[in-house]
C-alpha cells in the first residue's frame, strides 16, 4: 500500500505484482488437486454422489426434525392447556367459595384471612399437583409494564419452586393477559432465583389468565411448563438422524466407488492399451472376463485391434513392396537409360546435318532424357528416405558459402527470367552443423522455384542466426499461394497449377525431398504465401546436431506482407504518425526490405515462444537500424 492505495504495476493493473504473487502462491498447492480432479473420473463421480447424498440427507433431516419438533410442541401445548384450564378453574372456584366460620377447611376460607395469604396458599396448592411437571406463578394486576431498574416488576409477585416470576413471564404475555380476557400462551425461559442450588434457565411454555381473588380484585395466574424432556427427545432424534445420515452418506459413497470402479477400471485398461497400440505395440489386447456389456466392449476392442493390426500389416507389406518396386525400377532403368543417353547424345551432336524438324526432335529427346535422369535420381533418393537408409554427414558449415553457390548456379535462369536475386543478413557468419550437400540441394530447389514462380520480380534470400537456431528464408513476389496450399506444397508430385509448364523441367519431387532433408537435420521447412503477394519458404536448422528447436530467428510471414503492412498502417494511423517506410517513386519493383550494411551487429536472440509456422515476429528491427539499412541501400544497392 502506498498512501492508502494499492500499488500498481507498470501496466497500470491494480496491485499487479503483489496480486500475481499471491495468486501464484495460492495456485501452487492447488494444482495437484485440480489435476487429479480433472483426470480422475472416479473421483468426480464419488464426490458428486457424496455431495448429492449429503444434500438429500440434510434436507430430509431438516424436514424430519421440524416435523418431530412440531409434533412434540403440539402435544405439549395440548397437555399444558388442559392442565392450565383445570388449574384456572380450581383457582377461580376457590376464590368464589362462600365464607365459613369454622370447619376442617378453615385455612381455605375467607374468614380471618387476607388476600395475600390466600394467594400464597393457592400457589402452593396448585404447584403441589405438578410434581416438577410445571410451576405456578401469580402476579398482581397491572399494566404489565416494566418498572424502573431495581424495583419489583409487578406488585404481589409470587411463584413456586424458586421461580423468578417477573423474569420468567414475558412482558408481551403480561400485556396480553392484562388487556384482554381468555387464556394466552407463549414460549419463554424459566429463570430461577439465586440460591445455593441455583438452576440454569430452561425453555418452557407459559400459559396465563386473568382471575379474581377472594376480595374480587383481579390478578394474573401463570402456569410454566418446562420443555426439558421435549428438548432432550428432540436432541436424541437429531443425534440419531445425524449418525444415520453419516452412515448413509458413507455407504452411498462406497457403493458409488465400487460401481464406478467396475466401469472405470475396464475403461482405464482400454485407454492404456489404446496408448500402447498408438505407440506401435499392436499385439496388446484387453483381458475379457464375463459376458456383460463391459465384456462385450472388451471383445469388440480386441477385434478392432486385431483388424487394425492386420490392416496395418497389409499396408506395411504393400508399402514395402512399393518402395522395393520403385527402388528396383529406378536401378533397372539406369542401364537402358545409359544406352539411350549415349544414342541420344550421338543424334544430338549430329543434329546440324538433319532437317529442322528432325533436329528439333533431337533437342527435345535430349531435354526429356535429362529430365528422365533427374526423375530417376529423385526416385532413388525418395526410396532411401522411405527405407530409412538416408544418412547425414554433418559438419560445421557456413551457410553463406552454400547460399553463394546456389545463387551462382541459379544466375543463368534468373537472367533469363529478368529476376534479380538479393541476399540479406550475410554480414555475419551463419554456422551450423549440417550436411552441406543436402542443405545446398534444399536451397537450390527453393531459389529455383522462387525464380520460376516470381513473375520476373526480385527474389530475396535472408540469413539469420539467433540462440540455438539458424535460418534461411527465400522470398519471392510472384503468384503466391492460395489458402491451404502452404501445407500441400510439400506433397509428392503436387502442383499448384497443373496447366502451368515447367521451364526447368522439374520432377515434382524437389520439395518432398527438401522437407525430408530438413527433417533429417532435425529442422523445419515451412511455407507461407498469399495470392498475388508472393511466397516465402523458411529453412530452420539447429545450430548443433541433435539440439531441439524452440523457435526460428526469421518470422515465417515476412514483414512486407499485406497483413503486416495493414497492421503497421493501422498502428501508425492510430498513433497519428506516418509509416516509417514509404514507397519511393521509381524505386525497386517490389517492396523488398533493404540489405543491412551494419557491420559487427550482434544477432537478435530468437523468441523461444515462436512455434513453427505461427508467423510470430521473432526478429525485431528498431527504428535506428531501419534508418541505417535504408541509407546503406540507397548508397550500395542490392546484390
Amino acid at each position: 500500500m502506498r498512501g492508502g492505495r494499492p500499488l500498481r504495476a507498470a501496466d497500470g493493473a491494480p496491485g499487479g505484482p503483489v496480486l500475481r504473487l499471491f495468486i501464484r502462491l495460492l495456485r501452487r498447492p492447488l494444482l495437484p488437486a485440480v489435476r487429479l480432479w480433472r483426470r480422475n473420473i472416479q473421483l468426480r463421480v464419488v464426490a458428486a454422489t457424496l455431495l448429492m447424498s449429503l444434500a438429500v440427507v440434510l434436507a430430509l433431516g431438516f424436514v424430519v426434525v421440524a416435523q418431530v419438533s412440531k409434533g412434540l410442541l403440539d402435544a405439549k401445548e395440548q397437555a399444558a392447556q388442559s392442565q392450565a384450564a383445570g388449574g384456572f378453574a380450581v383457582a377461580q372456584e376457590k376464590a368464589n367459595t362462600p365464607s365459613a366460620a369454622d370447619g376442617p377447611d378453615a385455612t381455605d376460607n375467607k374468614v380471618g384471612r387476607d388476600a395475600s395469604t390466600w394467594m400464597n396458599s393457592l400457589v402452593k396448592q396448585l404447584a403441589s399437583g405438578g410434581q416438577t411437571a410445571f410451576e405456578v406463578a401469580a402476579l398482581g394486576a397491572g399494566t404489565g409494564e416494566q418498572g424502573p431498574p431495581g424495583a419489583q416488576g409487578v406488585k404481589g409477585a409470587r411463584a413456586s419452586g424458586n421461580v423468578d416470576p417477573t423474569a420468567s413471564v414475558p412482558l408481551g404475555l403480561r400485556k396480553a393477559v392484562n388487556h384482554a380476557t381468555g387464556t394466552f400462551k407463549t414460549f419463554s425461559e424459566i429463570k430461577y432465583t439465586s440460591g445455593a442450588d441455583e438452576k440454569a434457565p430452561e425453555p418452557a411454555l407459559v400459559v396465563g389468565k386473568r382471575l379474581t381473588d377472594i376480595n374480587g380484585d383481579p390478578y394474573d395466574l401463570y402456569y410454566l411448563f418446562p420443555l426439558t424432556q421435549e428438548e432432550e427427545s428432540l436432541n436424541l432424534v437429531k443425534v440419531t438422524f445425524a449418525t444415520a445420515g453419516v452412515f448413509v452418506v458413507v455407504l452411498l459413497g462406497a457403493i458409488a466407488w465400487l460401481v464406478v470402479r467396475q466401469v472405470v477400471t475396464p475403461v482405464r485398461m482400454a485407454a492404456g492399451i489404446a496408448e500402447r497400440l498408438s505407440a506401435g505395440r499392436l499385439q496388446e489386447r484387453m483381458k475379457v472376463t464375463g459376458e456383460d456389456d463391459i465384456a462385450r466392449l472388451g471383445e469388440a476392442f480386441n477385434k478392432m485391434a486385431q483388424n487394425l493390426q492386420l490392416k496395418i500389416q497389409q499396408l506395411e507389406d504393400l508399402s514395402r513392396l512399393q518402395r522395393r518396386f520403385v527402388s528396383d525400377v529406378s536401378h533397372e532403368l539406369r542401364t537402358p537409360l545409359t544406352t539411350v543417353r549415349m544414342a541420344a547424345d550421338v543424334i544430338h551432336d549430329a543434329r546440324v546435318d538433319f532437317d529442322p524438324v528432325t533436329a528439333r526432335s533431337a533437342e527435345l529427346l535430349a531435354g526429356q532424357l535429362d529430365r528422365f535422369e533427374s526423375l530417376l535420381a529423385d526416385l532413388l533418393e525418395i526410396s532411401r528416405f522411405d527405407a530409412g537408409a538416408a544418412a547425414l554427414e554433418a559438419e560445421p558449415v557456413d551457410l553463406r558459402d552454400v547460399v553463394r553457390r546456389v545463387i551462382d548456379g541459379a544466375e543463368p535462369l534468373a537472367e533469363h527470367k529478368g529476376t534479380r536475386i538479393r541476399v540479406l543478413g550475410d554480414t555475419q557468419p551463419v554456422i551450423a552443423e549440417a550436411d552441406a550437400r543436402r542443405v545446398e540441394r534444399v536451397l537450390r530447389n527453393l531459389v529455383v522455384n522462387a525464380v520460376e514462380h516470381g513473375e520476373g520480380r526480385d527474389v530475396v534470400v535472408r540469413l539469420a542466426s539467433a540462440g540455438g537456431a539458424v535460418a534461411v528464408a527465400v522470398r519471392d513476389y510472384g503468384v503466391g499461394l492460395k489458402p491451404g496450399e502452404a501445407t500441400r506444397v510439400f506433397n509428392r508430385f503436387w502442383r499448384a497449377d497443373p496447366a502451368r509448364a515447367r521451364t526447368t523441367g522439374g520432377t515434382g519431387l524437389g520439395l518432398s525431398i527438401a522437407v525430408e532433408d530438413a527433417r533429417l537435420h532435425g529442422g523445419w521447412l515451412q511455407a507461407w504465401g498469399e495470392p498475388g503477394g508472393g511466397s516465402q519458404f523458411r529453412l530452420t536448422l539447429p545450430r548443433t546436431a541433435d539440439e531441439p528447436l524452440r523457435g526460428s530467428p526469421i518470422p515465417l510471414e515476412p514483414e512486407d506482407s499485406r497483413g503486416n503492412r495493414a497492421r503497421a498502417a493501422a498502428e501508425a494511423a492510430g498513433a497519428g504518425t506516418a509509416p516509417a517506410h514509404r514507397p519511393r517513386e521509381g524505386a525497386d519493383r517490389s517492396p523488398i526490405p533493404p540489405r543491412s550494411a551494419v557491420a559487427g551487429a550482434l544477432p537478435v536472440p530468437a523468441d523461444p515462444t515462436a512455434l513453427p509456422g505461427n508467423g510470430s515476429r521473432v526478429v525485431a528491427r528498431g527504428a535506428d537500424q531501419a534508418a541505417q539499412e535504408q541509407s546503406a541501400e540507397d548508397g550500395t544497392g542490392g546484390r
